[in-house]
């Protein structure tokens, strides 16, 4: 015997009648605190600020990478061989 039970509620009404807690005001406030810490870390993700972190540790830093890139240019065209 096979039996078939359709359920029609919303995903509140369905908390409710298992006994869940109601959990939307605590995730809204820790949405709110995230996206104000976010805010005020903004400007520290700017692309001239990541490239002045990668750059300020060693200032040969900006030749390695354009020897890389234009190894690697170079490797993709075929130009050059793998070491």
């Amino acid at each position: 015997m096979k039996v078939t039970v359709t359920v029609d509620c919303t995903p509140l009404e369905a908390r409710e009648f298992l006994g869940l807690p109601d959990v939307q005001p605590m995730q809204s406030a820790m949405m709110d605190q995230m996206q104000k810490k976010m805010m005020e870390n903004m400007d520290k993700y700017s692309p001239e600020s990541i490239m002045q972190s990668w750059f300020s540790f060693d200032p040969k830093v900006g030749e390695r990478f354009q020897d890389m890139f234009a190894n690697m240019a170079g490797l993709g065209a075929g130009t050059k061989e793998k070491k």
